[in-house]
């Protein structure tokens, strides 16, 4: 781009005006430095001819659902599957809509470690897609405050030793908006 502006850039002056006299003790125009004979001929180059002609996604964390997509599989990969075209139903549910982060962290607690003591295998945990605007502040805040926070909850203690598997739902469960959270055998 430089080079096109540089080719149809017009002197502001014809060169007749007066230019000083050089110092005395300085020649008019400096030497070249010889070339080394070491050194190779440096190819010409164009500024950006070795760039990526993409340029990488400015979001510097990947969503959830890649990082969950990107979580080896605990579980049977059959039921897995399964689980993930909506064909297993669960069988114990929550809502989170509506809670704030303080109200939801304890529910959602006592929620898996209950159905893990009653001996449930899969749960559905509904937190919502989240606004679908910014409010307007001076940092940017991603959408879905529960639906980002839920997943790194369950891989906390002491929902850590409860959970053996992950997955956003189906859409027939609620789809970018809920988790299947896929139990581990009461000991």
């Amino acid at each position: 781009m430089w080079d096109m502006v540089a080719r149809r850039a017009k002197p502001m002056h014809d060169g007749t005006r007066d230019r000083p006299e050089p110092l005395e003790g300085l020649s008019k125009k400096p030497k070249k430095a010889p070339a080394p004979k070491d050194f190779p001929d440096i190819e010409p180059f164009q500024l950006g001819q070795k760039a990526g002609q993409t340029s990488p996604g400015h979001d510097l964390q990947p969503g959830i659902a890649q990082h969950l997509a990107r979580a080896p599989v605990q579980m049977d990969a059959k039921q897995h599957v399964r689980m993930k075209r909506g064909k297993l139903s669960p069988e114990a549910r929550i809502d989170l809509h509506g809670m704030t982060v303080a109200e939801a962290h304890p529910a959602l607690v006592s929620f898996i470690l209950g159905a893990h003591a009653d001996g449930c295998r899969l749960v559905l945990v509904i937190t919502g897609k989240g606004k679908d605007r910014d409010d307007g502040g001076p940092i940017p805040t991603r959408f879905g405050v529960l639906r980002h926070q839920v997943p790194q909850w369950l891989h906390l203690p002491p929902l850590r030793n409860a959970v053996l598997q992950i997955t956003p739902a189906h859409i027939r469960h609620g789809g970018n908006g809920a988790y299947y959270v896929y139990l581990r055998r009461g000991r």
